[in-house]
């Protein structure tokens, strides 16, 4: 028998992929109530656990218990009707349709001719209403905005009774006031009887909303803890197997010349809307200059034009004192200006392709990779055996399509891409979302050791402590406009956030 206070048992679980064991006699419990953390860096096993307790996949050995009953869950029909659901990382949404049908999608309540939109609408409002999970039921998914999509995820899996809800990486793409807001409803969900499972990379977040933390390394359960007696450095630890620098050091910065400026760019989306306006700024070889900024303030657009994937409607850019107006993507690559998108699925990997092909992305028509008309598949794959092993993607095999690896993986088989141009000015997105403790350490000193060598690096992030302690100068940009410069080691982030957020006063002194 197993104890019905425990909301979730594994019991020495193991699941195989191949020659892949991704889980090794794994045994966690969860207890009814509480909000439980799985932590581990990527790769350790910590989604294969999670799929198995949802049905998608079926164990090779072991047993799940829910609430004292043995199951044996095949598909996640299963795990719903048991009061499983799941919020995965990449929300699975259409987004043309409203929110009560995305909802009710797959669980639509029938009249006697057809589905009753009303009752399902109304059960919709009296469950958002219950649970704090503002959205309007009507409104089409593609004009919410990421924090209104993930309550239409959570939405459905209690429209669907679930009272086990498990959050793969919750606040991966969400703006700080986005995981406030998150937080205050999973603690609510929580006091309402709610078991709540949360896998993320974030240790500052697992301090502040779990009650207790199961670490995963290399496939196998490494500990669990209480989390009021734990702390970021025990979990860097247990998570990696030894310790883990938590902040970025850098010696201050020794600019050179500059590399690329950019004067008044302006661009406007095909809605109307103005997304940059007069935006002007020049980078030096041998810094990282920052910009910081809530997501969908421009920062994407930027980022976009200087690599060529959309055209501004005015402004200039110059590369070591050359225009790079009307030059393609593949032009400005050339010049040695590489690129980390914040999109790594939509703008960065080809999913199908495996990990070697992605690897020569934006090179493949030259010397190595090509010799004439020709691709040169050993030594493509000989390349691809090295970055692979040199920046620690797993599985360390360059035969695997790029979809079968986790997303921290796929991020870093990105980063080994883009360093090893090598470039002369890197334009880089949300260099590590979705990126285990580990990994962030390994960007991070990458990002240094270009910034050392002279290249000039433009750092967009979401993450305010990463771009405070990465950037050597700090711009901000609110509503399309840079808005302010800060010196990222004096500036306190009350000042950060009043520019942020378009608001005056103390913060508009920063620079």
């Amino acid at each position: 028998m197993s104890s019905p206070a425990f909301a979730v048992e594994m019991r020495e679980v193991t699941k195989r992929f191949g020659s892949l064991t991704a889980n090794d006699r794994i045994t966690l419990r969860i207890a009814s109530q509480s909000i439980h953390a799985v932590i581990g860096e990527n790769g350790a096993g910590k989604s294969t656990a999670m799929n198995l307790l949802y049905g998608l996949y079926v164990p090779d050995e072991g047993e799940i218990w829910l609430k004292g009953e043995l199951l044996a869950l095949k598909s996640p029909r299963d795990a719903i009707q048991r009061g499983v659901g799941m919020v995965h990382q990449h929300f699975m949404l259409v987004p043309t349709l409203t929110v009560t049908e995305n909802i009710i999608l797959g669980a639509e309540p029938e009249t006697g001719i057809g589905i009753d939109y009303k009752k399902a609408r109304a059960r919709i409002v009296e469950i958002s209403r219950q649970y704090g999970l503002v959205v309007n039921p009507d409104a089409l998914i593609q004009t919410l905005s990421v924090g209104e999509q993930q309550r239409v995820e959570i939405l459905k899996t209690l429209y669907r009774g679930a009272d086990i809800l498990i959050l793969d990486e919750p606040t991966a793409v969400l703006t700080p006031p986005e995981v406030e807001d998150l937080f205050r409803i999973l603690r609510s969900l929580r006091e309402q009887g709610k078991t709540l499972i949360i896998i993320t990379h974030k240790l500052a977040e697992v301090l502040a909303l779990s009650d207790r933390v199961t670490v995963m390394r290399d496939g196998k359960v490494v500990g669990e803890v209480p989390t009021k007696r734990t702390t970021a450095e025990e979990l860097a630890r247990m998570m990696v197997g030894r310790d883990v620098l938590l902040r970025v050091e850098k010696e201050p910065a020794h600019p050179k010349e500059v590399t690329l400026t950019v004067t008044n760019l302006k661009y406007t989306k095909p809605n109307g809307v103005e997304a940059l306006k007069q935006v002007s700024f020049e980078i030096r070889a041998g810094e990282i200059l920052g910009i910081a900024g809530v997501e969908g303030n421009g920062q994407t657009e930027l980022i976009e034009i200087l690599a060529g994937l959309l055209t501004p409607h005015s402004g200039t850019i110059e590369f070591k004192g050359r225009s790079l107006n009307g030059f393609s993507a593949r032009a400005i690559r050339e010049a040695g200006i590489a690129h980390i998108p914040e999109d790594r699925h939509h703008r960065g990997l080809l999913l199908d392709f495996n990990l070697a092909d992605n690897l020569i992305l934006g090179v493949h028509y030259r010397i190595p990779a090509s010799k004439g008309m020709w691709l040169d598949r050993p030594t493509i794959d000989q390349r691809a055996d090295a970055k692979i092993r040199d920046f620690d993607v797993r599985p360390a095999n360059h035969e695997l399509p790029a979809r079968a690896l986790s997303g921290g993986n796929q991020q870093k088989l990105i980063v080994a891409r883009e360093f090893g141009l090598p470039p002369t000015v890197l334009l880089v997105s949300q260099p590590t979302r979705g990126v285990d403790i580990g990994a962030i350490e390994f960007i991070h000193r990458k990002l240094i050791a270009l910034r050392d060598s002279g290249v000039a690096v433009l750092l967009v992030s979401a993450e305010l402590e990463e771009v405070l302690s990465l950037s050597d100068r700090l711009l901000v940009m609110f509503e399309g406009e840079v808005v302010g410069e800060v010196d990222p080691t004096t500036v306190s982030q009350q000042e950060l956030g009043c520019l942020m957020t378009g608001s005056t006063g103390k913060a508009a002194h920063a620079s």
